[in-house]
């Protein structure tokens, strides 16, 4: 038998796998409640099924399900993005997803930036042009 520790196992398989235990783990913490969604009556798991967070983060069920069962598909940023919104991910959570799902982020930042003084300048500057 190969476990996931095994030198036999590619580090892609290993990623894949861990990427599916991580976002199994932070389903399990989210409830129906969180969003405002019935409990429903027999739940065998605890949070979030599988097919509440995919219609919640917008995606489909089978590509969410394929996703944490660690298959080799291509997962896009805008689907990563989704999740870790979803799961209430946070930064480090994110980047951690990120690097297993062997994505780029496009941004990591989920807080509000400061607007500098030399970028209101150039804000300002911009105001005579369309907005297009």
């Amino acid at each position: 038998m190969v476990t996931l520790e095994s030198k036999d196992v590619p580090t892609s398989e290993r990623r894949r796998a861990e990427l599916g235990k991580f976002l199994r783990t932070r389903r399990a913490r989210l409830s129906p409640a969180d969003f405002d969604m019935p409990a429903g009556s027999r739940r065998r798991t605890p949070g979030l099924r599988r097919e509440e967070l995919a219609l919640l983060a917008g995606v489909g069920v089978s590509w969410y399900t394929w996703l944490e069962q660690g298959r080799e598909i291509n997962v896009s940023t805008q689907v990563l993005d989704a999740l870790a919104r979803t799961l209430r991910l946070d930064r480090a959570e994110r980047w951690h997803m990120y690097v297993l799902a062997e994505a780029v982020p496009v941004a990591v930042n989920t807080g509000r930036g400061q607007v500098t003084e030399e970028l209101t300048e150039i804000l300002h500057s911009l105001d005579p042009l369309p907005p297009w």
